[in-house]
């Protein structure tokens, strides 16, 4: 699919159809988020996938917005090998593991796979949850799966504020 016609077409997906994703589309989607862009390309992301029944509940223990996903990844990443940007205590763990979840979401819908970017749920539960260390700190949740009949955006999907109003020169 052209590049510009993924990104209007992709769309948060609400509710989801009872069956996996192909391991090959697994593994696309996961290769993109392997080739994003991190600070210094010290790759300090973590993703878990989230396909079996205690996994899954574990994110139903956290959040509503599974929507029936049958795989959800969690993007997190390791805070003790992240870069520090100099003058700053400001560093790359967030935006690196944003980039690659962004990737991650692209990919899926290149794929043929539904996506929805979740960031309504207690990361410090989920982490206690899926025993996850406690170094690493879980950014956001990405559903995957295939779309359940009659779902698709929502009214304002396409509703956008014209680049005058977001972007400024200067």
């Amino acid at each position: 699919m052209e590049f510009n016609e993924l990104i209007k077409e992709r769309y948060s997906c609400k509710k989801y159809r009872d069956e996996k994703i192909t391991e090959e589309q697994l593994n696309a989607i996961l290769e993109a988020g392997r080739l994003a862009p991190t600070a210094k390309n010290m790759q300090v992301q973590r993703i878990y996938v989230c396909e079996s029944e205690e996994a899954l509940a574990a994110i139903d223990s956290v959040t509503p917005c599974r929507y029936g996903a049958p795989v959800v990844l969690v993007a997190a990443y390791d805070s003790r090998d992240v870069y520090t940007y100099p003058d700053s205590t400001k560093t790359s763990g967030d935006e690196d593991t944003a980039i690659v979840a962004t990737h991650m979401m692209l990919a899926a819908k290149n794929a043929g796979v539904d996506s929805c970017w979740l960031n309504r749920f207690n990361p410090d539960a989920l982490k206690k949850a899926l025993d996850l260390p406690e170094y690493e700190e879980i950014v956001m949740l990405l559903d995957l799966g295939y779309a359940a009949e009659g779902t698709g955006p929502l009214p304002n999907h396409t509703s956008r504020k014209p680049l005058e109003e977001t972007v400024r020169r200067i």
